[in-house]
């Protein structure tokens, strides 16, 4: 496949990414969704939020498979996304028992990409820690807010 190919793909990934139903389902995964066990992950999984849980991890796995499969070169994808590293960090640290629970696939091409990325895993585990500090922030500063 010719870059221009390539970059046809991303551009076609970067627009189904605007749609107003995935706009909706990556704003509630990254400003709400914070699992922190196996119970979290199924209360998101069989509540209101399960399409835009479902919606987001397996958009990601399907761009990862593209990658996977060499139909969009690894570097090119990784100069023009990220959000893929942010997705998958949110999952990793109970990704065994979601498996264990619902699929032995989940996330299975998503994983794959991350350890194809050079320093992928370092990448998802300071994007959480980061994840981390902010959301505390939030907090904090929200807490300051509501003090007379």
């Amino acid at each position: 496949m010719s870059k221009q190919e390539e970059a046809g793909l991303i551009l076609k990934l970067y627009e189904l990414r605007r749609e107003p139903t995935m706009r909706v389902a990556r704003d509630w995964y990254f400003r709400e969704f914070n699992p922190e066990s196996i119970a979290d992950f199924q209360n998101a999984m069989f509540g209101e939020h399960s399409p835009h849980l479902r919606m987001v991890v397996t958009y990601w796995d399907m761009a990862a498979a593209l990658v996977n499969n060499g139909a969009i070169d690894l570097q090119l994808f990784s100069d023009s996304n990220g959000e893929h590293l942010g997705v998958f960090s949110k999952i990793e640290p109970i990704l065994k028992e979601i498996r264990a629970s619902f699929s032995p696939q989940f996330a299975r091409n998503l994983e794959k990409l991350v350890d194809a990325t050079p320093d992928g895993r370092a990448m998802t585990a300071a994007n959480r820690e980061r994840m981390k500090s902010i959301r505390a922030r939030m907090a904090n500063a929200q807490s300051k807010a509501a003090q007379p």
